[in-house]
């Protein structure tokens, strides 16, 4: 047969993953290619559309060495915008911006112009390695198209020696359509969770809708019903709507009686973690929590602390990111499936009973989706455990469930997105130069300890910025937009630490130097707490108060004359840095105030902290949530509160109030069990309380 001309290879290759049915008739008429000739037709050197051949190679080599990490992965699909336009690309002597699926670019006065890039990507299950697959110009798309391209993929992969054992997608409509049209039911009374490929075979793959999605179509369902009955209790959404609004207030606790004197109570300043997740343990702890306070607003809420705990349990689940995780966090293993699989068969009894005010079963009404694809999540994952790892001569031993969510291929398109240099969509000559970067610097080697992903960002803050329309703050943005409070820019007791400043250099009271210094470090971390995403962070910026550790979304904050007090780690790192700052005044310097000059003084900073005592105790668990890396939230929080302190303290006050700040703030003894070093004088048994 003489060989198709690139015409009829883009007509094949189009009319296969549009229409494979007429596809199948015409081949029967015409000398159609098999449509396995079409998978090596959707593939182009360098970082042109189609499959990636590079990739392809580099991953073959890894196979045929030996490298039982390569041998399975999971495959998962996700679209991202383009702007609408037509450019002339001068290497080519040709317009770009229309349709390409990997057979060549059309050009034509009809062509339409595309509008989404479909990346496909390869993840490993056992061990945490990406391989961006390739992409396509698309200008509209449908879940049979994708469940089409996906069946390449497959093959293309299957070619090399490695084997597909999962696909995920968006829990959006398209998603489930891609879901059936590969043979996925998505029934709670008869679930099929995986699909054969080659169709008739015996390999079977299973299928995984996004947790993120997911949560965000349960969060969709409770407000739209605002509430969600089940045999025993109501789910209200409007408990959520209250947690997220509790303003900041002052409130009395009973203490227990000490060293045989009576009980008394003590005053607290209760304030919410904004950070926190809607579906979490630190919600579901801040409720209960509020509700044994006797708040009003929380006395019937315990229906809806139990809806979300065990949403929490599931995602915990579905989240886990290394083999040092703990918990439900941690990796899928034989000696933790019992317990899983209880709290699946617990889920599934649940969702299914669920109901509106009207009594209309919720898993069959329009906001079923999200409970389905946990239903169907949870099938898939239990078929994973017992035919990839039940087996003896299975290659792991463990189960990386994070590999089955989106977040890898997230971050991916969080690099090009920075790559492109544009806060909108790109356009397909940007995209296309973003992503033949990321190529050439994409290594396939698992994230070693001292990495984070592509650039500078981890997947588990990617994973917190997908997170964060979930959380309390975007709930109370929701309702109340105009309620965030903007912190002002500088602490006025700041001004007795100016360099050059009179008042400081006249300065003898060392009591009156150490309440600054303790000052200015409260307001570093509320200042930090306004802006961080990460609730366990947050959280440490306050003392740990023992007795609450299970409250990890309300902050109990001990505060006098509107000062609030930090933790004692916060305060430590900001002495450290006045004692650098007092150090490199004593010498001559003629570059002060310069970039240089800052970054100096943050690594004497740092140089100083080595060997101290443990910073942050309350994130030591936290570490093992993300990737083992250097440059990790513990290190972040230090280089932030170092450089918060340090821009305060070499800025001239423009702006400050030096008159008042004496009576503003004279910070009386507080009585507690922690206290910061004695620098503090008066203040040093000063602390402030929070939940964990």
């Amino acid at each position: 047969m003489t060989e198709y001309s690139p015409e009829m290879k883009q007509f094949a290759c189009f009319l296969h993953l549009y229409h494979v049915k007429a596809y199948d008739y015409l081949q029967k008429i015409f000398p159609l290619p098999h449509p396995y000739s079409l998978t090596n037709w959707l593939s182009r050197d360098e970082a042109a559309a189609g499959f990636s051949n590079d990739i392809f190679l580099r991953l073959q080599e890894k196979v045929e060495r030996g490298e039982q990490a390569y041998r399975d992965c999971a495959l998962m699909v996700q679209d991202m915008s383009l702007q609408k336009q037509q450019e002339w690309d001068p290497h080519t002597q040709r317009p770009t911006g229309f349709i390409d699926l990997g057979a060549g670019a059309l050009d034509a006065d009809e062509t339409p112009l595309a509008l989404e890039a479909i990346i496909l990507m390869a993840v490993g299950i056992s061990s945490p390695w990406t391989a961006p697959l390739g992409y396509f110009f698309v200008n509209s798309t449908t879940g049979h198209f994708l469940a089409q391209l996906l069946r390449h993929t497959i093959n293309k992969l299957n070619n090399i020696g490695i084997v597909v054992l999962a696909v995920t997608s968006g829990a959006t409509g398209r998603g489930a359509e891609t879901a059936r049209a590969l043979g996925i039911r998505i029934d709670p009374e008869r679930i099929q969770c995986t699909f054969q490929h080659p169709p008739g075979s015996a390999h079977s793959i299973t299928y995984f809708f996004d947790i993120c999605h997911t949560l965000q179509l349960i969060r969709n369902a409770l407000q739209c019903f605002q509430k969600i009955e089940w045999i025993s209790d109501t789910a209200q959404w409007q408990h959520m709507v209250e947690l997220a609004a509790l303003q900041e207030q002052r409130v009395l606790e009973p203490r227990s009686p000490e060293l045989g004197e009576p009980g008394n109570k003590e005053s607290y300043h209760l304030k919410i973690n904004l950070a926190t997740l809607l579906f979490s343990e630190g919600a579901a702890d801040a409720l209960e929590h509020l509700q044994k306070l006797g708040l009003a607003s929380f006395q019937n809420c315990s229906g809806t602390i139990k809806f979300v705990r065990l949403i929490s349990q599931l995602c915990d689940v579905f989240h886990s990111r290394g083999p040092w995780s703990r918990g439900l966090k941690g990796p899928l293993l034989a000696g933790n499936y019992t317990k899983i699989d209880h709290l699946f068969n617990e889920a599934k009894s649940f969702f299914t009973t669920l109901t509106d005010s009207m009594g209309r079963y919720i898993i069959k009404s329009k906001r079923k989706l999200g409970f389905l694809s946990f239903l169907l999540n949870a099938e898939s994952l239990k078929w994973l455990y017992t035919n990839y790892m039940c087996p003896e001569d299975a290659p792991s031993r463990h189960l990386l469930t994070y590999a089955l969510s989106l977040d890898p291929l997230e971050l991916f398109l969080r690099a090009i997105q920075q790559a492109c240099n544009s806060s909108g969509s790109p356009t397909c000559t940007m995209f296309q130069a973003a992503y033949h970067k990321l190529l050439a610097s994409c290594s396939l080697a698992p994230v070693s300890p001292h990495s984070c992903g592509s650039g500078s960002t981890s997947s588990w803050d990617v994973a917190l910025v997908r997170r964060k329309d979930l959380s309390l703050g975007s709930v109370r943005a929701q309702y109340n937009p105009a309620g965030r409070k903007t912190p002002s820019q500088y602490p006025c007791c700041t001004g007795l630490l100016l360099r050059g400043s009179m008042l400081s250099n006249a300065l003898t009271d060392l009591s009156l130097h150490a309440r600054s210094v303790a000052c200015a470090a409260g307001f570093i971390a509320e200042q930090l707490a306004s802006d961080l995403q990460c609730e366990a962070c947050l959280a440490s910026l306050f003392e740990l108060d023992e007795s609450r550790l299970r409250c990890r979304s309300v902050l109990y904050v001990k505060k006098f004359g509107g000062v609030t007090l930090p933790s004692a780690s916060v305060h430590h790192i900001t002495s450290i840095s006045e004692q650098v700052l007092n150090q490199c005044d004593k010498v001559g310097d003629i570059h002060k105030d310069t970039k240089l000059w800052h970054l100096s003084l943050e690594q004497k900073v740092f140089q100083e902290l080595l060997g101290e005592s443990l910073l942050f105790p309350t994130l030591t668990d936290h570490l093992f949530d993300g990737e083992l890396c250097i440059n990790n939230h513990y290190t972040i929080l230090v280089k932030k509160i170092t450089q918060c302190y340090l821009n305060i303290r070499t800025n001239h006050a423009k702006h400050l109030n030096l008159t008042n700040h004496c009576r503003k703030h004279r910070l009386k003894r507080l009585k507690g069990k922690h206290g910061f070093p004695s620098l503090l004088g008066s203040c040093q048994s000063s602390q402030t309380h929070v939940g964990s």
